[in-house]
């Protein structure tokens, strides 16, 4: 049996995994947390938080289910107490591809992280509140291997498939191409985006249109638009919206845009988000 030890098992994604492997019968699960409210959390679920030390002695597998901010931290006073040949699992790349996480040759790291369920499918046709995966709704995953011989890559697999199930793919790729995914296209990018059109949809409200008018508007084209420029609807964008695009993007878009996706500026933002500059 593989022993796992969540760190930050009290907290948002911590929670998340904890509650997926406490009762799975491949792991003995350890949960590692501080944080008074955490640690009431815990024990309303019936889960009984390990001492730190104690834990690492005996964890195969330990999950730094800890904000970015903290990995450098965390992962500096954790690692060197890990056994030899265990694994460190992260749930972001961004402490992997930032470089955070202490040197030691003799252990794994491996980092996954959900897709989320797919806006378009026939089984979320009927479900509207699982944003996020992990209950009812089938998704895919992304899975690196960071350090590690190639076998250590089933492994993390396992663990990710038991923390995010239901699921629908799992993909292997490499750390830096998850940091392309996140944060450079979904969140630098995506997020960003979603940013300005809540913020011109609350301006257009502030202009005098009907709030509920506004936002019955917006979230209906909100799905409608995605399901045409991502080619699920069946028909293309009309000329007069592809025109308007075009001439929106001028006035919105620096012209070398895209120069977020560049390797360095990832590694730039990610460096930012662990805040390892």
């Amino acid at each position: 049996m593989v022993t796992v030890a969540v760190m930050g098992a009290g907290g948002k994604m911590g929670f998340r995994a904890a509650t997926r492997i406490k009762d799975n019968p491949d792991y003995k699960a350890l949960f590692v947390e501080i944080a008074p409210a955490a640690v009431a959390r815990l024990a309303k679920e019936g889960m009984k938080v390990t001492p730190q030390e104690e834990a690492l002695k005996q964890a195969d597998v330990v999950i730094l289910a800890v904000p970015d901010r903290f990995q450098k931290q965390v992962a500096a006073d954790v690692v060197p107490k890990m056994k030899k040949g265990a694994m460190v699992m992260g749930l972001d790349p961004a402490a992997a591809h930032a470089g955070v996480w202490p040197k030691r040759d003799d252990i794994s790291y491996f980092v996954a992280h959900p897709c989320h369920p797919p806006a378009f499918s026939d089984e979320a046709a009927g479900i509207t509140n699982d944003f996020f995966g992990g209950d009812r709704l089938k998704q895919s995953v992304v899975c690196a291997l960071f350090q590690g011989p190639d076998k250590d890559y089933a492994r993390g697999e396992a663990i990710a498939r038991a923390v995010y199930a239901p699921i629908l793919r799992m993909h292997r790729i490499t750390v830096a191409q998850m940091a392309l995914l996140e944060p450079a296209l979904v969140e630098t990018l995506g997020l960003t985006c979603f940013f300005a059109m809540r913020e011109a949809m609350d301006e257009v409200i502030r202009m005098g249109v009907p709030e509920q008018a506004v936002k019955d508007f917006m979230y209906g084209h909100l799905r409608t638009t995605l399901a045409i420029v991502f080619d699920f609807a069946g028909f293309p964008v009309s000329d007069g919206a592809r025109l308007a695009v075009a001439e929106a993007k001028k006035q919105i878009f620096q012209a070398d845009w895209m120069k977020i996706l560049k390797p360095e500026n990832v590694l730039k933002s990610v460096k930012s988000i662990t805040h390892s500059l």
